[in-house]
């Protein structure tokens, strides 16, 4: 019986990549996204792929991980970001995904579940004929044989899936002109974590292993990447620099003040230090702190988009609005129009309650999630507007578009059915309505379902 529950606790973990992000929470930030498209592009061009059309998603886990999970997106948890010291560490790390991605591996999954699955059933059926024989103690061997060996099939199919996507990511790193050193350093992490909490390393324990051994690994990818013309190519400082901010930001943004303050002690002056303070001093209700912080970044880069964008933040969240529009307009300028850090000048136009600021905001608004429809505050606050100008057909409209976003499929329906009752028919937001209805609806129903089975096997 434990090699069955064994088995379906391996099945169920590899069901569960196919819908992971939903149990989790997706950190969205301009200028990390912007890092991890600039650095991921040359490695999705090598993969064959338009990076347009390659998401990577930024997963606010602390456990170092990355993975794809159905279509082109590659998810990257925080804790990963934290562990690697360099951005040739990342690069590694996702264009091991991205050969996944190209290797279909998860839409041939249910090749690996397949196989298994009759394994296990005809080991059963043959279990229960030797019971109906008599034979009580040769059918529990039979079946346990039998379930050791699904498990062992389905084990080593996905090696074989991970030992492919090192293959592939190492021919995408030589193709972009970037050196291995990074891949093999955080397989060494990989490793060093491995021995640090008792995982053997030895052939018998890999037999339960979804991924290879990682010093096997480590072994097999240093002859490919030391042969290779760019293992000696120099780190790109630019991303490399980058890396460091991005790192400290998370660092000031998810981790307790305390620890980030730590971590980048007062005495450090350079900019991933101040970066990092001035979020901690935020999340502390520090104001003064954190604006010195920022000012000190914005004097060493008047016209840095992202530290404009950090010091409108933290005068909108200290309840100072008029003062955070126009860092926060500079942003947008520079950035051109970025729909995320559009989506909070909007919000500072919003939050003066100065209804000569109403029209700008709505444009602004209007054109981030243009730009970019998966941004629920952008959406809520858009809302916001058309409410406030007695637009309220368009109001309930953006409610139901930020509400499924949310999950919230319940009130997401009613609001799209009051929007789609009060807008002109055959227009383009009554369209919009009744598609966001129907959406909810499916939604709705699907998780419905979903609660039912719970329910059921608890029973």
């Amino acid at each position: 019986m434990r090699l069955i529950a064994r088995l379906l606790a391996v099945l169920a973990a590899a069901m569960m990549a196919a819908q992971p992000v939903a149990a989790q929470s997706i950190l969205r930030d301009a200028e990390t996204e912007r890092f991890l498209d600039e650095i991921s592009a040359p490695l999705i061009k090598a993969a064959g792929l338009e990076p347009g059309n390659v998401d990577i998603v930024l997963i606010n886990d602390p456990t170092i991980n990355a993975f794809v999970a159905g279509g082109q997106a590659v998810y990257i948890h925080t804790g990963l970001i934290e562990a690697a010291d360099t951005s040739e560490e990342v690069q590694g790390v996702i264009a091991h995904e991205l050969g996944h991605i190209s290797g279909g591996h998860i839409l041939r999954y249910g090749e690996g579940m397949e196989s298994a699955t009759k394994i296990t059933l005809l080991s059963m059926l043959a279990g229960i004929g030797a019971a109906l024989a008599g034979a009580g103690e040769a059918a529990a061997g039979i079946m346990a044989m039998g379930q050791q060996a699904a498990m062992g099939r389905f084990l080593a199919f996905t090696r074989t899936q991970e030992s492919s996507a090192d293959a592939a990511g190492a021919q995408y790193l030589s193709d972009a002109g970037i050196s291995g050193r990074g891949s093999l350093a955080f397989f060494g992490k990989l490793l060093n974590q491995e021995y640090r909490y008792g995982y053997s390393q030895s052939d018998e324990a890999g037999f339960y292993r979804t991924h290879p051994l990682s010093g096997d690994r480590i072994s097999r990818l240093r002859e490919v990447y030391e042969k290779d013309p760019a293992w000696q190519a120099p780190a790109n400082r630019k991303d490399q620099v980058a890396f460091e901010r991005i790192k400290a930001k998370l660092s000031g943004f998810i981790a307790k003040p305390a620890e980030t303050l730590r971590d980048y002690p007062e005495s450090d002056r350079t900019v991933p230090a101040l970066y990092a303070r001035a979020y901690a001093y935020h999340k502390n209700a520090r104001v003064d702190r954190a604006l010195e912080a920022t000012d000190a970044l914005l004097e060493r880069n008047p016209t840095d988009p992202y530290f404009l964008e950090l010091k409108g933040q933290v005068l909108l969240e200290s309840g100072r609005p008029d003062e955070a529009i126009e860092p926060l307009r500079q942003a947008t300028d520079l950035t051109n129009a970025d729909p995320l850090i559009a989506g909070m000048f909007g919000h500072a136009l919003i939050a003066t309650e100065d209804k000569a600021n109403y029209e700008e905001a709505e444009r602004v608004l209007r054109a981030a999630v243009g730009r970019d429809r998966l941004n629920p505050f952008a959406w809520y606050q858009l809302g916001v507007v058309y409410a406030a100008r007695g637009d309220m057909a368009r109001a309930r409209l953006a409610s139901a578009e930020q509400q499924v976003m949310s999950g919230q499929y319940a009130l997401a329906m009613r609001s799209a059915q009051a929007a789609e009752s009060a807008l002109p028919n055959g227009t383009p937001d009554w369209l919009r309505a009744q598609d966001i209805g129907l959406q909810a609806r499916a939604l709705l129903e699907r998780e419905c379902e979903m609660e039912r089975r719970r329910s059921c096997k608890r029973r």
